[in-house]
């Protein structure tokens, strides 16, 4: 599986940016995705993630509210909208796919599959 994240860049406090991870390789319409961000110097910290379906969502304190993952399986994409961003959410934003076997929805551990990130950064 590669996953491809897209998206990123310069953006000033308040603003928008939508994250794009395409899948290839084996489909990863299947199973459920995540992202994740790492800022210089800190773990990576979990962002956002989905089922499968869609059906279900999951997202970390400091974005409720303000990110949005949503996925077209059809595409074999997964997307995090990210509104109101503040200088805090700067990072490298990474997706990931959970496999078949995936864990928890929130550590690390409970994926399979990452991509290479991209670099967001929200000036104040």
């Amino acid at each position: 599986v590669q996953l491809q994240a897209s998206g990123g860049g310069l953006v000033q406090a308040g603003g928008s940016l939508r994250l794009s991870c395409a899948a290839s390789g084996r489909t990863s319409s299947s199973y459920g995705m995540g992202w994740f961000r790492q800022a210089p110097g800190k773990e990576r910290e979990f962002v956002a993630a989905i089922s499968w379906s869609g059906g279900s969502t999951y997202y970390g304190d400091s974005v409720k509210g303000r990110f949005t993952i949503n996925r077209d399986n059809a595409k074999n994409t997964v997307y995090l909208q990210m509104n109101s961003l503040k200088p805090e959410d700067t990072a490298v934003y990474y997706c990931a796919d959970r496999g078949p076997y995936g864990s928890s929805w929130t550590e690390v551990g409970g994926y399979d599959y990452w991509g290479q990130g991209t670099q967001v950064t929200v000036s104040s």
